[in-house]
């Protein structure tokens, strides 16, 4: 009996020889490895044509090293490792990324049809999934028509003193001021996205809908962990919040038949119009939404990129004065503000925005998804993949741009090679706010040369990511006036 209560009981463990208990701890360790591998392995094909790289840890894959890495190195260790198309995983996806001009060709242009724009899943939920960005055919063939007609030369020529006002305002607060350049700069360019979007009626709806974005970016740029407290969780709340609001917003200025105004209202018109396809109160918020998205941070990062390079090299900032000088002479001359002919009239000055989107690549690549299993150079892409075009590593190949680290406007002074500047991406799905964010930069450097002169605080130096890369600190400044 006590035998057979003895062998039964816990302290018998006590007896297992260490030689033993050891072995049956590795065995345990290696079962559960063997476990987890075939997990892995059950998540991503099978198919030893996938391009070569390396997944990183499960779940969070190489997100992490993506988003505290200098995204130069990021790419160019890869592509050396692996060569001009890679296997990786960020952001919830299985990922291939390209970094040949011709491969990115046949992603974005030639063979469009065969890779879907894409975000991942949680920017997808925080942008909409009716958004322009996310569709192919019919449908995105109409609403682009619509979008761009808000950003084509007739309608952004009548946006440029609404521009102008908006720098002539915020401005005179630097002066004599320590400001921060990032923070002030999406201050500006969000100003401006809301004119775009909204024009400039003024409604109460409006400040609450700045409130509701301003939440809603912040965890849009944070790791997509949907639990209470997190910045991602509050956001998906926030972008509840913002469709309702949006919704009020649409109905009053219907209930009012008063439709006109930004790019809402010419979403609104459609939905007047006799057309075979009429958009939705949930297409028209969550599109309104994306191009605010898209009009806001990443022209911000240019333009504190722009004061930075200019900061940095004083022969350059002459060169931009002067010209932006005789400029004002002109509007002294004729008695009058900026218009967009003077923006057209601005050579130099485009050359160094040229060379700064080229440089600081905000963009450093977009998303596309394998709409099924796709051959391509070689390697199987599966469906449901992502596929993306490496813009930074084309914009910064020395066979492109010779000495690419080198900040230099006069290599635009001949177009460059198809395929090699990308900095709105290419294709039917390129970005349609383009020339209002160049019109934008050029309108705050006319004004901010000819007026102030700006110095760097402190000696730090250096880029941080959040997720795009900007100077270290939003590059924080004393702006005095111009003597």
């Amino acid at each position: 009996m006590q035998s057979s209560l003895l062998s039964h009981s816990p302290l018998v463990v006590l007896a297992v020889p260490p030689l033993l208990l050891v072995s049956l701890l590795s065995f345990f360790f290696i079962l559960i490895l063997i476990t987890l591998f075939q997990l892995l392995w059950n998540v991503y094909p099978k198919d030893r044509r996938l391009p070569p790289g390396s997944m990183g840890w499960p779940y969070l894959g190489e997100t992490l090293k993506l988003y505290t890495e200098n995204p130069n190195s990021f790419f160019s260790n890869r592509q050396k490792r692996y060569g001009d198309i890679f296997k990786t995983y960020i952001l919830g996806c299985p990922c291939v990324m390209i970094s040949s001009p011709e491969a990115a060709k046949i992603v974005l242009v030639s063979k469009a049809h065969l890779f879907k724009p894409t975000y991942p899943p949680s920017k997808e939920k925080l942008i909409g999934p009716e958004a322009l960005f996310f569709h192919q055919g019919e449908y995105h063939s109409k609403l682009k028509k619509l979008v761009q007609a808000s950003f084509l030369p007739c309608a952004l020529m009548g946006a440029v003193s609404e521009i102008e006002n908006i720098v002539l305002n915020f401005l005179p607060t630097w002066e004599n001021n320590k400001v921060n350049t990032l923070h002030e700069m999406k201050k500006y360019t969000f100003d401006v996205a809301m004119i775009s979007a909204f024009g400039s009626k003024g409604e109460v709806e409006i400040e609450g809908i700045k409130h509701l974005y301003q939440c809603l970016e912040k965890g849009y740029n944070s790791m997509p962990l949907n639990i209470p407290g997190t910045p991602f969780h509050k956001a998906i709340k926030a972008r509840k919040l913002l469709n309702e609001t949006l919704r009020k917003l649409i109905a009053k200025r219907r209930d009012n038949d008063n439709i006109d105004g930004g790019l809402l209202g010419v979403l609104l018109k459609s939905q007047k119009s006799v057309i075979n396809y009429q958009l939705s109160d949930s297409q028209i918020a969550d599109n309104i939404i994306g191009v605010i998205f898209a009009a806001h941070d990443t022209t911000a990062s240019v333009l504190t990129w722009i004061l930075k390079y200019l900061h940095d090299n004083e022969q350059l900032l002459q060169d931009v004065t002067k010209e932006q000088i005789e400029v004002r002479q002109r509007l002294i001359e004729a008695n009058r503000g900026l218009m967009w002919e003077d923006t057209r009239n601005m050579p130099f000055t485009n050359r160094v925005i040229q060379e700064t989107l080229r440089t600081a690549s905000i963009l450093s690549f977009t998303f596309r998804e394998a709409v099924h299993d796709v051959e391509f150079e070689g390697y199987l892409i599966p469906k449901g993949w992502k596929v993306l075009p490496l813009f930074r590593s084309i914009h910064h190949c020395a066979d492109f741009f010779p000495q690419p680290e080198k900040f230099d406007p006069s290599r635009f002074e001949v177009p460059p090679r198809p395929n090699t500047y990308m900095p709105f991406g290419n294709g039917v799905h390129s970005c349609p706010g383009s020339e209002l964010a160049k019109l934008e930069m050029l309108i705050l450097l006319h004004h901010v040369t000819t007026t102030y002169r700006w110095k760097v605080v402190g000696d730090e130096d250096g880029i941080q990511y959040g997720p795009f890369p900007v100077p270290k600190n939003g590059l924080p400044i004393m702006v005095h006036p111009r003597k």
